[in-house]
């Protein structure tokens, strides 16, 4: 069985192919969520789905489930996949490489004749990556009722956009009942975005599980005033109180050992005037930590330094705590089943931990779940210069398939 690979040169083709809808100059791919340009990387990934011989299903929010059948056909499925939006500047593979993974998987099972008892199911999540709803993992929160597929719908972008409305404009607002349906167990292949696999020189991670995220939005509130008339001593400045706060946040990861990732990736200033002194900054904060409770201090740390700030300064402050999600632990089983691939494969593994959130985080909350990570380019990722190499692509996909066929039980 282990002389069973998938096509090299097949997939790689099939990541370039995806890669012209939104390209960035510098190599890297600027895919939003739900715009034309993610249409056409949906019609692709369909078209070939349904040339390989798939069901293909889509649901109310969008997901897409390409189904290869098994010979039970009452049979919870074994699901891969990942998504096919991109960060504004992002790359190639980020995402991209768990649905063209499965559907190499597809292909080359048809390619040898092998059947298997229980169906497996290539999907492609709605808005993985957030960037333009302003939340993550979109279609499989609302898969698993994390969020109601009313609220869904009803989320909308800075222009007013709401995710219903562009499903609909794009022609992906499905007929099928979101989520409900019973699965054996979910897998996902991703390219690592750190630099762990790379510095040890291997191919292979079994992911062991995930860290804690929380998300706060910070709302600063001073005065407007004229830049030119404004004595410094009598100004309400927001932009420069949301400036000291935002250094402070970045020295408060350093008070935990080990250090708490946190980032200030977002800020929004009013009335945003060049000779205008700000009135209002908002930013968001994204903490991440593999313990919960170390999550928990690092987050009152944060709060408590911003509110001496805008205590000292005069200014008005409010912290909303917008997400979270706990450390997660992978299914053992299906660590274990990437372990004994990568060892039937010859490929040797790592035990490793995700610090980015992903749908298979949300899968592992309603089915046995588990992760395989690749090498990428110096552990670049969410930027145009992000890479990996094909090698690497097929050696992933390789154990995701051994995988994958271990549960849906080879016939």
């Amino acid at each position: 069985m282990s002389d069973l690979r998938t096509d090299q040169q097949r997939l790689w083709d099939a990541h370039m192919e995806m890669a012209v809808f939104r390209a960035t100059p510098k190599g890297g791919m600027g895919r939003l969520a739900l715009t034309d340009d993610d249409k056409k990387a949906r019609d692709l990934f369909v078209q070939w789905s349904k040339e390989a011989g798939c069901e293909v299903r889509v649901d109310a929010v969008g997901n897409i489930f390409a189904r290869r059948a098994g010979t039970d056909g009452s049979a919870a499925p074994v699901m891969t996949g990942s998504h096919l939006d991109t960060q504004p500047l992002g790359g190639r593979f980020d995402g991209i490489l768990g649905v063209l993974s499965g559907l190499e998987i597809v292909r080359t099972l048809n390619d040898a004749g092998i059947q298997h008892e229980r169906p497996i199911d290539v999907v492609c999540w709605t808005d993985e990556e957030g960037s333009r709803f302003g939340a993550g993992c979109v279609g499989s929160n609302a898969f698993i009722g994390k969020r109601s597929v009313v609220d869904t719908l009803a989320m909308a972008d800075a222009d007013g956009n709401s995710i219903g409305d562009e499903l609909q404009r794009i022609g992906y607002a499905g007929p099928e009942t979101v989520g409900g349906f019973e699965i054996d167990s979910f897998f996902e292949i991703h390219i690592e975005q750190g630099p762990d696999l790379e510095k040890e020189v291997l191919q292979i991670g079994a992911v062991e599980g995930a860290q804690a995220s929380t998300v706060y939005m910070v709302m600063v509130t001073g005065e407007e005033g004229h830049a030119g008339t404004l004595p410094m001593v009598l100004r309400k400045d927001a932009m420069h109180g949301a400036a000291r706060m935002i250094d402070a946040v970045d020295n408060a990861a350093f008070a935990f050992d080990p250090h708490p990732v946190i980032t200030v990736g977002h800020l929004r200033v009013r009335p945003n005037s060049r000779n205008t002194i700000p009135g209002q900054v908002i930013f968001s904060i994204d903490s991440r930590h593999p313990d919960n409770d170390t999550l928990a201090a690092a987050g009152q740390a944060m709060k408590s330094a911003c509110e001496a700030i805008a205590k000292e300064r005069g200014l008005g402050l409010d912290i909303e705590q917008t997400s979270h999600r706990d450390a997660v632990s992978f299914d053992p089983a299906c660590v274990q089943a990437v372990r004994d691939a990568s060892d039937a494969l010859g490929f040797p593994c790592m035990n490793i931990f995700s610090g980015a959130g992903h749908d298979a985080i949300n899968l592992s909350h309603v089915c046995p779940s588990g992760m395989i990570f690749i090498p990428c380019e110096d552990g670049i990722s969410h930027n145009e210069l992000e890479n990996a190499r094909s090698e690497d692509l097929t050696a992933g996909t390789d154990v995701l398939m051994h995988a994958l066929l271990h549960r849906a039980g080879r016939v």
